[in-house]
């Protein structure tokens, strides 16, 4: 099936909410060379069997072009495309708070692109805030296999300095020390409420 995506954007890989959770006797390095996303929707699924926080990944809603019908009992989507840009990959509620965030990776050692995030997901991100809710970025630097969590009005800042003249990019140096760090665990995978009970702490 050929699905067009707007921005350019490639499909990423589905994610299969029957993978098994890491078990206690597995190493935590068992399942090096996920994606981030794959990472986040393990982390997720452990928080929702767990009662702790309702987060899921956002559908994108797609429009039908072509559908074979090759038996009555079943319909073949053959292309489709998506409505509009998404706005951020993932929603939900934590502790009474409305969580937003997107997830990026990047194969530099360095920095992270700006370019990665579109302005509909900045404005998307500044409306929640707005709003109260809990805003961030994952950034993953795949090749130093680091990931931190990055608060939106931290980015904020970082797009809004383009305009003047500033960097195209956030130094790795500045998100280490302006984000958190996520180190692996066992369950959850990546325990970023840790860091987000932590902006919660700072708006309180």
């Amino acid at each position: 099936m050929t699905i067009h995506y707007p921005n350019g954007q490639q499909p990423r890989a589905h994610y299969s909410a029957s993978r098994d959770l890491p078990t206690p006797h597995q190493s935590i390095y068992a399942k090096r060379g996920m994606s981030l996303e794959d990472e986040i929707n393990h982390s997720n699924q452990y928080y929702l069997a767990n009662h702790i926080a309702v987060i899921h990944k956002k559908p994108t809603p797609i429009q039908l072009v072509k559908v074979d019908y090759p038996k009555r009992s079943a319909a073949v989507i053959r292309e489709a495309y998506f409505r509009r840009p998404s706005t951020t990959d993932y929603n939900g509620v934590y502790k009474g708070y409305y969580i937003d965030f997107d997830a990026k990776e990047t194969r530099n050692k360095r920095s992270f692109p700006l370019k990665n995030f579109h302005p509909h997901q900045i404005r998307h991100m500044r409306e929640c805030v707005a709003q109260g809710g809990i805003c961030f970025a994952f950034i993953k630097f795949t090749e130093l296999d680091q990931i931190f969590l990055l608060p939106a009005t931290t980015l904020f800042k970082y797009w809004d300095q383009q305009s003047d003249g500033g960097r195209k990019s956030i130094l790795l140096k500045d998100i280490s020390a302006a984000g958190f760090q996520i180190h692996y665990r066992l369950n959850p995978r990546l325990p970023y409420l840790d860091a987000v009970d932590q902006m919660i702490a700072n708006k309180e």
